[in-house]
């Protein structure tokens, strides 16, 4: 049976607005509810920060330029951790009736490596030691953080979606350095795929890979483990639909982003979108029934930037077309 879900980003900036994304999300998507994020209540809400305030026995505090690693936590390192914690006391009051799957997300260990920097300035990424010790810290700090969500919430499968929106960029040397007229050098796909095994193992038995940029190493991805991949319909390639049709085909879950994530001119029905997935299908040869299990269906990338009435609406039309799907 085809199921619904979201990236994770959700539009809002307080805490009221955070507890009605959890209501919303818990109502709206029950096959695979997520943790909800929203990034503007500022960084440490954001997606590297919530990332840092998982990372173990690092400390970090906010620059101008963005994130540092530090002697020890910064007040932003601080306010991170709390706000964390809070929307896990939020979601344990909400998802006491939770008791199928449940899908979380962090940033991976490249998009965190391309968005750190290194105490002396600079990216972690640029410096082969630094990068390779924050990918084990948040290895370690993810599996804490799974323990944590499986005390709070009765689930009986945990999914940890590992966001990798900078992946592509790093392996091409296309992350800026600090001064911005350079380019971090090319990390090679071995290295790359390394610090992702350190991570997606840490995530436990269902471990995905999301991103909706262009250009996603997905056989990459596969081979370090993940086990999901999550991606944005709009921006796949023929070769893309090969690897994917293929992870299916072997029993993977893969999660497709059909539903815009920002409300377009012209609002597609469920019915064009279950059309369009139908379509997919048939041009790679899957039989809908053979895999629409392990098919899920998402926005096409996170609903931070949209309104509040199309987040929900956007949440709604995954959910119908998921439920179309299933006949």
């Amino acid at each position: 049976m085809s199921a619904a879900t979201g990236i994770g980003s959700w539009p809002g900036d307080d805490a009221e607005e955070y507890a009605e994304a959890v209501r919303v999300v818990l109502g709206e998507v029950p096959d695979l509810p997520y943790l909800p994020e929203l990034p503007g209540r500022g960084a440490p809400a954001g997606m590297a920060g919530r990332a840092v305030a998982m990372v173990a026995d690092l400390g970090f505090d906010l620059q101008p330029a963005g994130w540092r690693l530090t002697d020890r936590p910064g007040i932003d390192h601080r306010r991170a951790r709390s706000l964390l914690a809070q929307d896990l006391d939020v979601l344990e009051e909400q998802a006491q009736d939770v008791r199928g799957s449940f899908k979380i997300q962090v940033a991976g260990p490249w998009t965190l490596a391309a968005s750190v920097e290194k105490p002396r300035g600079d990216k972690v990424l640029s410096d082969h030691g630094a990068r390779r010790e924050l990918a084990q810290a948040l290895a370690e700090g993810l599996a804490t953080h799974v323990a944590d969500v499986r005390r709070r919430v009765a689930a009986e499968r945990v999914v940890v979606q590992v966001d990798e929106p900078a992946l592509a960029a790093v392996l091409a040397g296309a992350i800026p350095t600090a001064s911005g007229f350079g380019r971090h050098r090319v990390v090679h796909p071995p290295e790359a795929s390394a610090a992702l095994e350190w991570v997606l193992a840490a995530a436990g038995p269902d471990p995905w890979v999301h991103s909706c940029a262009a250009g996603v190493p997905w056989q990459l991805l596969r081979g370090a483990g993940a086990r999901g991949l999550s991606a944005d319909f709009s921006v796949l390639t023929a070769a893309d639909m090969d690897v994917l049709a293929e992870a299916l085909e072997a029993g993977e879950t893969l999660a497709l982003g059909v539903v815009p994530s920002l409300e377009p001119e012209t609002v597609p029905d469920a019915k064009t979108l279950t059309e369009r997935v139908l379509r997919w299908l048939d041009m790679l040869g899957l039989d809908p029934e053979s895999v629409l299990e392990r098919l899920v269906i998402t926005p096409s990338c996170g609903l931070a930037g949209a309104s509040p009435a199309w987040a929900r609406r956007a949440t709604e039309l995954c959910r119908e077309v998921a439920t179309n799907l299933n006949g």
